[in-house]
């Protein structure tokens, strides 16, 4: 068993409650672990064998592509395409975070994480 690990995915899309957010879009950064068994990777040094981050980063490219009124929905709509993507996980977490919100102040990010 292992984790992978990818971070700090940098998307600009279209996200948001707000009409102005999905007309002007947002910075946006995800992060993934993705639980799987390593052993057989680990031993075989073979991508086959492995969990691909190639097809991990390309299911969260395609839902971030996809406009959403709210980051919780961008989250489960990861995971759904993970698990559909990658078989053998056992489990998955991703954190989305919108840089610089629109929230009548100076913050740096808000976001959510979700785990399956």
């Amino acid at each position: 068993m292992g984790t992978i690990v990818i971070q700090d995915m940098e998307f600009y899309a279209f996200h948001g409650h707000y009409r102005e957010e999905q007309i002007v879009g947002n910075r946006f950064l995800v992060d993934l672990e993705i639980e799987t068994d390593m052993e057989r990777a680990g031993a075989s040094d073979k991508l086959e064998d492995a969990t691909d981050y190639q097809v991990a980063f390309r299911s969260v490219k395609a839902e971030m592509e996809k406009k959403s009124y709210l980051l919780e929905h961008i989250a489960r709509r990861i995971l759904d395409a993970l698990y559909v993507n990658l078989p053998g996980i056992i489990r998955a977490t991703v954190r989305i975070r919108k840089m610089n919100p629109p929230l009548g102040g100076n913050i740096g990010s808000v976001g959510v994480t979700m785990s399956r």
